[in-house]
């Protein structure tokens, strides 16, 4: 393997775990809070399912990255591939993806709680969009791929995320707490 090809796997192993933390830090949270402010729940308790959302979301994310990120370095291993030759870096791809995670996060748990709650949820919808078709344009950018075809694929499955969050929270009507 040249230089150049060894240098563009750790890259594409950061990117990966970058990006998909990212989204996946947006998404999900941003799903958890729609759900439970259409389900009625007050101001207070969204920010409590959000906060343990990105906890378990962040710890979840770099743990599931150290753990498949190792199993690849382990496979390299096996398949004869010397240490140096080894371009599988499971701690870099564990923190990226952990804290790529929380950056992500913030965004729709601020946008939901903040004290602008008759709007919340299409705010939280426009802050959401907004975020996810800057972080696909910058995977688009950063790996010279269509701009395009990264920001529909990154938006239009968030807005569907957060659509079945929405209806799910608003058929169930009860809030928790």
């Amino acid at each position: 393997m040249s230089e150049n090809e060894r240098q563009l796997e750790v890259k594409l192993n950061w990117l990966r775990a970058a990006v998909l933390g990212a989204n996946d830090g947006i998404v999900s949270v941003a799903g958890v809070v729609m759900g439970v402010a259409a389900a009625g729940a007050r101001s207070e308790t969204v920010l409590i399912a959000g906060i343990a959302a990105v906890v378990a979301g962040a710890i979840s994310m770099g743990g599931g990255e150290y753990v498949s990120v190792s199993a690849q370095r382990d496979s390299e291993a096996s398949f004869g591939r010397s240490k140096s030759e080894i371009n599988a870096r499971p701690w870099s791809a564990a923190w990226s993806s952990f804290v790529a995670f929380s950056a992500g996060a913030i965004l729709p748990l601020i946008a939901i709680t903040g004290p602008w709650e008759p709007i919340r949820i299409p705010l939280t919808v426009g802050a959401v969009a907004v975020a996810l078709a800057l972080t696909g344009w910058w995977a688009a950018w950063v790996g010279k791929a269509s701009v395009w075809k990264s920001v529909f694929r990154n938006v239009s499955i968030s807005v569907l995320t957060m659509g079945i969050s929405y209806l799910i929270g608003s058929l169930l009507g009860v809030a928790l707490l």
